[in-house]
């Protein structure tokens, strides 16, 4: 099985951990790190909706908080009652966050039913901001 393989199943299984009681969709995502280890992250949501935090930052930040800062890439799987539909593209925000890390050539993988579709972190979001390195999006 190659890396992005295990990469989309450990999404789709992340997933299947959602706390999504007010949209009913589910997220999962999973987080490869440049030392082999992979991340996984599932929304979480809450009542309050800004409280609310998506499965991107939440495997960016755990493998932050364990001591990690360079990643190779990110698989994001979702769909209603966790059921995969389509693909799930990152909001906004998670592009953000992820930019603090990664470069505009970052693989970002959004599975689908039959795999999934690879894409870079530049194309999904063109001329982002960062701070870090002198790193700037396309």
């Amino acid at each position: 099985m190659t890396a992005k393989n295990e990469l989309r199943d450990a999404a789709i299984a992340a997933m299947m951990r959602a706390y999504a009681p007010y949209s009913d969709f589910f997220v999962g995502a999973a987080l490869l790190t440049k030392s082999g280890r992979i991340y996984t992250g599932c929304n979480i949501e809450n009542s309050s909706y800004s409280a609310t935090c998506c499965a991107e930052r939440t495997a960016l930040f755990a493998a932050v908080a364990s001591g990690e800062r360079e990643f190779e890439a990110i698989a994001i799987a979702g769909g209603h009652h966790g059921k995969l539909e389509g693909v799930c593209n990152p909001c906004g925000v998670c592009r953000q966050a992820l930019t603090e890390f990664c470069e505009p050539a970052f693989p970002v993988l959004l599975v689908t039913a039959e795999g999934y579709e690879e894409h870079t972190l530049g194309e999904l979001f063109p001329g982002f901001f960062t701070n870090l390195n002198g790193k700037t999006g396309q």
